[in-house]
């Protein structure tokens, strides 16, 4: 075990461009690190791209981020069948999982034909700190609004459930966003939701919600829930976070 208790950082960030790279990890991949406690050695990330299919170039991308902020990281590919024999035993000799953005409609159904799902339970229970961005914060909740089956938004509503409230990514630069949100809490397809803007990641120890961190300034996060016959969005200002060296 990593973190003393099952810890999920659930984020619509941290990645950022860099000059010598294409890609750096911003301050919230910096901060799941932090999370899990570790000390004495190299971090251990694993990074799981199944919402790009697996795309090389992102994995190549996300591998020379690690290098450069001096983590180990390991792919873990699904396509076109897992990379390694134990996947369960992969998943928790990590200190991070880290989950790319992307399709979480075809991440929650790969997940599942492998036994993912069961597995980052497990995991989560281990003290293996789960995080992402995008996909790879939706994936952790009940659902959300996504892009997965087409341009317009649309409800996904059977994401693994660690978290039991809804999930809004992108929240400030998406427009769809906020207001499907709060159709599916009026609705009640969630009991509440809670949101994050572009570069803003929210914390949970076990299923509460402990603190919202940012790697930007200005950004917010947000919880819609109801108030009798009204839905109501009440913004969190999150703590910003250092802006890493590298």
């Amino acid at each position: 075990m990593t973190a003393a208790e099952p810890t999920i950082l659930a984020t619509s960030g941290g990645h950022r461009a860099g000059t010598r790279t294409r890609l750096l990890f911003d301050a919230l991949v910096h901060h799941a690190v932090d999370l899990s406690g570790v000390h004495g050695r190299r971090p251990r990330i694993l990074y799981v791209g199944t919402a790009t299919g697996d795309a090389e170039h992102v994995t190549a991308r996300v591998t020379e981020a690690a290098r450069v902020a001096g983590y180990d990281l390991t792919p873990l590919q699904l396509f076109p069948m897992p990379n390694v024999e134990d996947v369960e035993g992969t998943v928790l000799a990590h200190d991070v999982v880290w989950v790319m953005g992307g399709s979480v409609a075809n991440l929650l159904a790969v997940w599942r034909v492998h036994g993912l799902d069961v597995i980052m339970r497990r995991a989560w229970r281990a003290g293996v700190v789960l995080a992402g961005i995008s996909a790879g914060s939706l994936c952790w909740f009940e659902g959300g609004a996504t892009d997965s089956f087409g341009p317009g938004l649309r409800p996904v509503t059977d994401g693994l459930g660690l978290l039991p409230y809804g999930n809004g990514v992108h929240y400030d630069s998406d427009a769809g966003r906020r207001p499907l949100i709060h159709r599916l809490v009026a609705e009640g397809a969630f009991r509440t939701a809670h949101c994050t803007d572009d570069g803003v990641g929210l914390v949970y120890r076990g299923t509460e919600l402990v603190e919202a961190v940012a790697e930007l300034p200005g950004r917010g996060a947000y919880v819609v829930g109801r108030a009798g016959t009204e839905t109501v969005e009440e913004r969190i200002e999150p703590r910003l976070l250092p802006t890493p060296r590298f």
